[in-house]
This record gives structure tokens, C-alpha cells and sequence, in this order.
């Protein structure tokens, strides 16, 4: 702008007063020369476009971020809870997903390595998951005077969910489940050659025990997780509150069978 106004012999203050006020700009850009009016609109509206859109960023970062500064510590602490523990129930359903697919391949040894693996992965996805209903569930028993107090009596009921015998039933079926099978898929990688060949009745005789724990651990599973659904589908109905702190509904399929 400096070098513009000393080029068209301009004053000087003008370079100041656009580099102040942007809205003198086009102002600016009228008293230019001919040729250079084009020039200086179109620089004029990348800076404006650029310096717009990184406010619109900036403000909108900075209202997520604060987005809560408004509510009392304890809701914003609730909010912070429900989001960890929807996030990692969200991580454990595309695990789940993720098994389930795998469940459906032929087995083979690269993909037996790749299920065992798998598994390890899942359940640190639990864990994870229930390091956040923990967190939660104390949390809610923490402070439920102050939900009383607030006439929010159904966040208590969230804890009441997550202690239920049939909520915990499903949550040992689904490790009963995962321990069976990596311990079938354990044992047919170790004798893959014994198994698939049919070279000794040992490892098949095995085979075959190891196979009907890891039937009855999915026959178990899928039956506790329907006892699960029916309960918190009822749950649901009577505290309709509660549902985004329930598990979601991609936990509502059977496993498969592994072949």
C-alpha cells in the first residue's frame, strides 16, 4: 500500500488508514490507477475471505470450547462423562462389528494370527469402555443429593442400570465369549497342520472340546444379550432420559458361529 501511494503520488496516511480500517479499502481501490484497480480488488477480497473465515474458525472453536462455562461444575462434569462414555461405547460396537466380520472368513493361518491379535485390541476397547461407566456410575452415586436437589433423579437411575445383574451377566457373557474363542483359535494356530489334515485324533478330539466351549460361550452370549436388550428397552420406556448413557443399538446382534 506504501509503494502504491508513493507510485500515484497519494498521501501516505491513506496506506495507514486501510492497514487501521480495512473498510477504507475499496475506497482505496477506486483511486487507484485503471489497471491496478483489479489487482488491488482481488487481493482485497482473498485478505477479507481469509481473514473472515479464520474468525468464523476461531469463534467457533472457542464456543466448543465454553459451550459448558455457563452450567454448574457438577452438570459440566455429567456432560463430560456421557460424552467419554459414548465415544468408548462407540469404540466397542465397531469392534464388535469388526469381529463379526472377521467370524465370517474361512479359517487360515494368517487369518487366525490376525483374529488372535484382534481380540487383544477388543479388549482394551472394554476395559476402556468400562473405565468409563465406572467413572460414571461413581460419579452419579457421588452426587446424588445434588441431582435430588435439581429434580434430576433419573441420572441416578443411570447407575441403577449399570449395576443391574442382567446388565452384568452380559458384560461376563461377552468375556466368557472373547476367552473361549481366542483360546480355540490359540490352539488350532498351533496345530493347524494336525487339525486341517486330520493327521491325529488327539487334536481333533481337542478340537472338538475346545469348539463346543467356545458354542456354548456365543449361545450364552447371545442369550444374555437378548435378557439385556428386553431390559433395557423397558429401562428405556420408563426413563427416557437416560438413553443417550445406554449402550446403542449395534449391541443388539447375535455373533456368529466361527467356521
Amino acid at each position: 500500500m506504501f509503494l502504491e501511494c508513493k507510485r500515484q503520488s497519494l498521501p501516505k496516511w491513506w496506506a495507514a488508514i486501510v492497514f487501521a480500517a480495512p473498510v477504507t479499502t475499496p475506497y482505496f481501490i477506486f483511486k487507484s490507477g485503471k489497471g491496478n484497480r483489479l489487482i488491488l480488488f482481488l487481493i482485497f477480497i482473498v485478505c477479507f475471505s481469509i481473514v473472515t473465515v479464520g474468525e468464523i474458525f476461531i469463534y467457533s472453536r472457542m464456543k466448543a470450547t465454553y459451550k459448558y462455562d455457563s452450567l454448574p461444575p457438577v452438570t459440566r462434569q455429567l456432560i463430560r462423562y456421557r460424552e467419554i462414555l459414548q465415544q468408548t461405547t462407540q469404540n466397542l460396537d465397531n469392534a464388535l462389528i469388526e469381529l463379526e466380520q472377521q467370524s465370517k472368513v474361512q479359517s487360515n493361518l494368517d487369518k487366525l494370527e490376525q483374529t488372535i491379535v484382534f481380540i487383544g485390541q477388543l479388549r482394551q476397547t472394554m476395559l476402556d469402555n468400562q473405565v468409563a461407566i465406572k467413572q460414571m456410575v461413581e460419579f452419579v452415586g457421588s452426587y446424588r443429593d445434588f441431582f435430588t436437589q435439581k429434580d434430576l433423579q433419573w441420572v441416578y437411575e443411570i447407575k441403577r442400570f449399570y449395576n443391574n445383574r442382567i446388565v452384568i451377566a452380559h458384560l461376563e457373557s461377552l468375556e466368557n465369549y472373547l476367552d473361549n474363542f481366542e483360546t480355540l483359535l490359540r490352539f488350532c494356530y498351533r496345530n493347524f497342520d494336525a487339525i486341517t489334515k486330520a493327521e491325529s485324533t488327539i487334536h481333533l478330539k481337542n478340537y472338538d472340546e475346545y469348539y463346543l466351549r467356545y458354542r456354548r460361550a456365543v449361545d450364552s452370549h447371545n442369550r444374555f444379550n437378548v435378557k439385556r436388550i428386553e431390559f433395557q428397552n423397558d429401562f428405556i420406556k420408563r426413563h427416557p432420559e437416560t438413553k443417550a448413557y445406554m449402550p446403542t443399538e449395534r449391541q443388539t446382534k447375535a455373533f456368529r458361529l466361527w467356521e
